[in-house]
């Protein structure tokens, strides 16, 4: 910014105030426009060079201000880092007094679990010393006959007593329901003496129920007969190999249906 061309505006402002007046009361009340031609140059150019300094003002005024804020963030900045710090460091301290103390209470620990595994040893070692006593003596052993006949007599009680027990339990007999389809060899076959011939099967455990003719085809009628039977005492399969050999009536036998009692 040129400050000698201010000061020497400033000093003939008189002359450049009447010359703007009259440039601006219009080419009527001029009489010889040569003659003011300079002066109205010379003050456009004044005008001009106050509004660039004008402006460089401004600049500077704006650029102050932008370092102003700088310098203000600046400062929030350091000082919210600060507060950081001295956070940090009192998490550092905190964390250190909680590894002392888990330290502590670890030591404490172990030092408790030696002192408990210390009379553990030594209960063990003592039951094993009374284990070993107990060994020397002869708990079936007795001083004399009475004794003796005083232990079989008790035994005897408790043995008839568990078996009382026993034979008072109720036991549960696994029982199943058949029904079995017996195929004829043909329609001659007489289905009914078939049946009857089949009924005469007899087993501890069997016992024979209801049954019916079932049409098949081309005439032809099986036999559905149902029976229960003790799953201890009777085999399916032998039940069905005793049925297939009745071979004059019996073509095959299927089984229908099983179910658990």
């Amino acid at each position: 910014m040129k400050v000698e061309a201010l000061d020497k505006f400033w000093t003939d402002k008189s002359r450049y105030d009447v010359a703007e007046k009259r440039f601006y009361e219009g080419p009527q009340k001029v009489t010889d426009r040569s003659h003011y031609s300079p002066l109205v140059s010379e003050i456009a150019k004044a005008r001009e060079h106050i509004q660039n300094s004008l402006e460089k003002i401004d600049g500077v005024t704006l650029d102050d201000g932008s370092k102003y804020e700088l310098a203000r963030r600046l400062s929030q900045l350091e000082s919210v880092n600060e507060e950081l710090k001295a956070q940090v460091s009192a998490l550092n301290q905190l964390l250190n007094a909680v590894v002392k103390r888990l330290d502590s209470v670890q030591s404490n620990l172990n030092l408790t679990n030696g002192e408990a595994k210390k009379p553990e040893a030594e209960t063990k070692k003592a039951e094993a010393s009374s284990k070993d006593d107990d060994d020397d003596v002869d708990l079936f052993g007795s001083e004399s006959e009475e004794e003796e006949e005083e232990a079989a007599r008790i035994r005897e009680e408790r043995l008839a007593a568990y078996a009382a027990k026993k034979a008072k339990k109720v036991q549960i007999i696994a029982k199943s329901n058949i029904i079995l389809d017996v195929k004829p060899w043909d329609d001659e076959t007489d289905l009914k003496v078939m049946e009857t011939e089949i009924r005469k099967i007899t087993q501890d455990g069997l016992l024979w129920g209801a049954s019916k003719f079932v049409p098949v085809a081309f005439g032809i009628q099986k036999l559905s007969i149902s029976c229960v039977v003790e799953d201890d005492k009777v085999s399916i399969d032998w039940l069905t190999e005793e049925i297939e050999k009745l071979e004059d009536f019996v073509q095959s036998v299927d089984i229908a249906a099983f179910n658990k009692i």
